[in-house]
């Protein structure tokens, strides 16, 4: 395709807004439920523990989806798809708040997954595609603000609603949100394409989607939905072998979903993998901190949630410092180096107890928050800024299967930690609950510290390699 213009002074002003609107409404609808299934399961006269479906069929339609996008985006256009992705999103949260059962719960929130898939790969696929590399550490640190904050008022938010409204304005809230998404992309959002057209590799999608659903299971029967350790092997096992025959099938296919051509490019391979460990601790975070300060140290719904309030601070702040720190030392430096605070950060919230002062508490808070606001971008940027554009598409799309991988990864292996430690309180192990989680704390934060020897296979060159600022991706 021939070069593009640059963007317009006024779509390149607020095209990040509009991606950021997408990231901030899927990240928090992600949260926002969990605090209510009580209240839900009790209004559709349904049992608790029967409640994860509403979220395991969002999750794994997501997982599902994911791979296509991609392609999806270059076949139709990214106005098009992404335009089309919140349209779906809102639909299907108009049909959560009207239904009246369980199953049609469960239906509305597939249709809602369906737009959730597309919106978070299409959104940074639009921003990669749109600005120069040179300007990609800037947009991204600013369009993953608002999915950091999803997951911090999530909870909070939702908490507030099912106690003064009811369930159902957990759904409506995204209404006209989606209204001034969908306008906003029509007017702002560019239509880009692929530069050829290829045809879609059905079979590897079938394979890699079956492995991201089979392990996606896995995961959350580790967690919330408390399988039996049997099922739970042969679920992995399943998903990995499915896993495999993709892999050793792409390597000999013409347009296969995801090239393992992709992984000749060092920075996507040691962002990719980067990616899936270092997120198994931050993924932990939204989930075991709200639990730590209302089940082990006895704080209400609203003051735990008030107490996360520096960490999303913090968080907003350290964007505004990544581009000049990854400019000054190089990504390995940054990354490296930023993978041990983010675990060592993680690892000191076991020292937390009934004795620590609420002032340092904060403190610590709002420091973690800052070190995983820097990760987040750091990682994200690295793995795409060196990939040409033809690998663009395929490359974004496989990232954002690893970091919703490895969230359910993080929660999964958080929880199950978390239920082993508590599960030993009085038998010759922790005294107290606390004492579970501060264990729980200490485990994660070593996990999350193991990702520093990938980061470390950077060369100090890497991802600095970049277009001038007037040199715009050809498409």
């Amino acid at each position: 395709m021939p070069n593009r213009a640059p963007l317009d002074a006024v779509t390149a002003r607020w095209l990040p807004w509009v991606v950021a609107i997408a990231f901030f409404m899927q990240s928090l609808d992600g949260t926002i439920l969990n605090t209510a299934l009580p209240a839900m399961a009790s209004d559709l006269a349904e049992n608790p523990l029967r409640m994860q479906g509403v979220i395991i069929a969002y999750m794994l339609t997501v997982a599902l989806l994911i791979p296509a996008s991609g392609w999806i985006a270059d076949r139709f256009g990214t106005k098009k798809i992404f335009f089309g992705a919140i349209l779906l999103f809102s639909f299907g949260s108009l049909l959560c708040a009207l239904s009246n059962s369980l199953s049609m719960l469960i239906g509305a929130r597939i249709v809602q997954g369906l737009g959730g898939a597309l919106m978070l790969p299409v959104g940074r696929l639009v921003v990669l595609r749109a600005y120069p590399r040179s300007e990609l550490v800037r947009i991204m640190g600013f369009i993953t603000i608002p999915g950091l904050l999803g997951p911090l008022i999530g909870p909070t938010m939702g908490g507030w609603m099912v106690e003064y409204l009811t369930w159902h304005w957990i759904f409506i809230i995204n209404l006209p949100v989606g209204v001034i998404g969908c306008y906003a992309v029509w007017k702002f959002i560019p239509d880009l394409r692929g530069s050829e057209r290829t045809r879609f590799d059905g079979l590897g999608f079938l394979l890699f989607g079956a492995a991201m659903v089979l392990i996606t299971i896995a995961m959350e029967g580790l967690g919330e939905l408390h399988l039996p350790h049997l099922r739970v092997m042969l679920l992995l096992f399943g998903g990995m072998a499915c896993l495999a025959a993709y892999w050793l099938r792409a390597g000999h296919v013409e347009n296969a979903l995801f090239p393992p051509s992709l992984f000749k490019t060092r920075t996507f391979a040691v962002g990719i993998l980067g990616n899936l460990f270092a997120r198994l601790g931050s993924g932990a975070l939204p989930f075991l901190v709200p639990l730590l300060l209302q089940v082990a140290l006895g704080y209400s719904p609203s003051q735990a949630g008030m107490s996360m309030l520096p960490l999303a601070a913090a968080a907003m702040v350290a964007k505004s410092v990544a581009r000049p720190l990854i400019e000054r030392f190089g990504y390995r430096a940054v990354l490296t180096s930023n993978t041990l605070a983010l675990g060592l950060m993680l690892a000191s919230m076991g020292l937390v107890s009934e004795q620590t002062p609420y002032w340092l508490l904060l403190a610590q808070l709002a420091v973690l928050g800052a070190i995983n606001s820097l990760q987040f971008t750091a990682m994200n940027t690295v793995t795409l800024i060196d990939l040409d554009d033809a690998s663009a598409s395929s490359g974004n799309s496989l990232l954002s299967v690893v970091a919703q991988l490895s969230l359910s990864l993080g929660v999964a292996c958080a929880g199950a930690l978390l239920g082993g430690f508590t599960a030993q309180v009085g038998n010759d192990g922790v005294d107290t609950v606390l004492g579970a989680f501060q264990l729980t704390f200490v485990t994660v934060g070593i996990m999350a510290m193991l990702a520093a020897t990938i980061f470390s296979q950077l060369s100090r060159e890497d991802g600095r390699r970049v277009k001038r600022p007037d040199e715009h991706i050809e498409h």
